[in-house]
């Protein structure tokens, strides 16, 4: 028995018997037919019986169904700064979330066609009712972040999460993927919540902190979708947020966003690293001050890594030039871009309300003006 054994992946030597416990559940037919098309489903069972590791699972399963899914529902990833992480090393990357499965999905593929260390990445136990997908996620290295907890029972879980993340980076040599702040982003503004970072400052013991810090590798990662394929979905949470009501998630929500996400176009996805943060921690910790102040400096730091790397597409200047009714940005989209754009959103959305209308263009164009405004230069 381990204390993580209530959040953590599954162990390599439990990974063949999932597979024969899950093989034949309708979903894991889906996957394998969606991948392997081609191949039977005797064929199938034999190479689920030849997996026994998450490595294997990874690199002859969810490899390809992801090279399956770019090629489907995209236009082509392309990636920067890896090249800048060395091989058998672990790191802390720190994430924008715009996507449930896609955003670790696509960069695990990336650090795997690298040759680099790929991650064990936390998942909301929200995703994860399911036995299935509660398996699924343990058998593509997954950890379980619980989330509507009361006060001492989200404690207990932050501390839990906080030692597992510094038991795999330190001890197994294990990557870690978090997101920067709870849940995707669905306006488009990507910000560092404070409160995730002071998680990672549970399990740091004796250590001081700027000290710890820098041990955790910690690597901004920006992930930038052309056209989000659950903008729709998202609206109807900005839209009671614009009436200052509380949001309640319909039944399998979560779901339906979790596959539109995977199978909806997607256009063009690019995905850059940042070099790991050493000298920005030594700054941030070697001043005097609270411990709150310097976690929040600390943040908005990450924020300027995560936005400064963030890559900009035509989607994101039609549509600020839309909200403003200008052609201020005209040079950065063609005419046609822009008349796909606008039948994108007319399809989603009622084009008579003007604040639909002003929260889609808003959760394109926020990447914009995030960025113009958090990386110029300050007097």
């Amino acid at each position: 028995m381990s204390k993580f054994d209530p959040i953590r992946p599954f162990y390599d030597n439990e990974v063949n018997q999932a597979l024969k416990e899950y093989g034949q559940h309708p979903m894991m037919k889906a996957i394998l037919n969606f991948t392997f098309p081609d191949r039977s489903e005797a064929e199938w069972a034999e190479m689920l019986s030849d997996i026994h590791s998450i490595r294997d699972f990874q690199t002859k399963i969810i490899y390809d169904a992801v090279l399956k899914v770019l090629k489907i529902s995209s236009d082509g990833l392309s990636t920067s700064g890896f090249e800048n992480l060395d091989p058998n090393t672990a790191y802390l990357f720190i994430s924008n979330h715009r996507d449930i499965i896609l955003d670790t999905s696509l960069l695990n593929a990336t650090l795997f066609e690298h040759g680099l260390v790929m991650t064990t990445s936390a998942i909301g136990d929200n995703l994860v009712k399911k036995p299935f997908l509660k398996a699924l996620s343990r058998i593509t290295r997954n950890f379980v972040v619980f989330r509507g907890l009361s006060p001492k029972a989200m404690f207990e879980n932050s501390k839990l999460n906080s030692e597992y993340i510094k038991e795999a980076l330190f001890q197994e040599n294990r990557s870690v993927w978090i997101a920067q702040r709870e849940g995707r982003t669905k306006d488009g503004m990507d910000l560092t919540q404070k409160g995730m970072l002071k998680m990672l400052t549970m399990a740091s013991g004796n250590t001081p902190l700027k000290d710890y810090f820098q041990q955790l590798k910690i690597v901004p990662v920006s992930i930038s979708y052309e056209n989000d394929p659950t903008d729709v979905l998202k609206m109807p949470e900005l839209m009671a947020k614009a009436r200052e009501e509380i949001y309640v998630k319909q039944k399998n929500e979560d779901f339906r966003t979790l596959v539109s996400g995977i199978m909806g176009q997607k256009k063009r996805i690019h995905i850059s690293v940042g070099k790991v943060m050493d000298e920005e921690i030594a700054e941030v910790f070697g001043t005097e001050g609270p411990l709150n102040k310097q976690l929040q400096v600390l943040a908005e730091e990450l924020d300027r890594i995560i936005v400064h790397n963030y890559q900009l597409w035509p989607s994101n200047y039609i549509a600020l030039d839309l909200m403003h009714n200008t052609n201020k940005y005209e040079a950065h989209y063609s005419k046609e871009e822009k008349e796909a754009f606008e039948e994108r959103m007319a399809n989603g959305i009622d084009m008579n309300n003007e604040v639909a209308v002003h929260n889609f263009l808003a959760m394109y164009a926020n990447p914009v003006t995030h960025k113009q405004k958090i990386t110029e230069p300050t007097t």
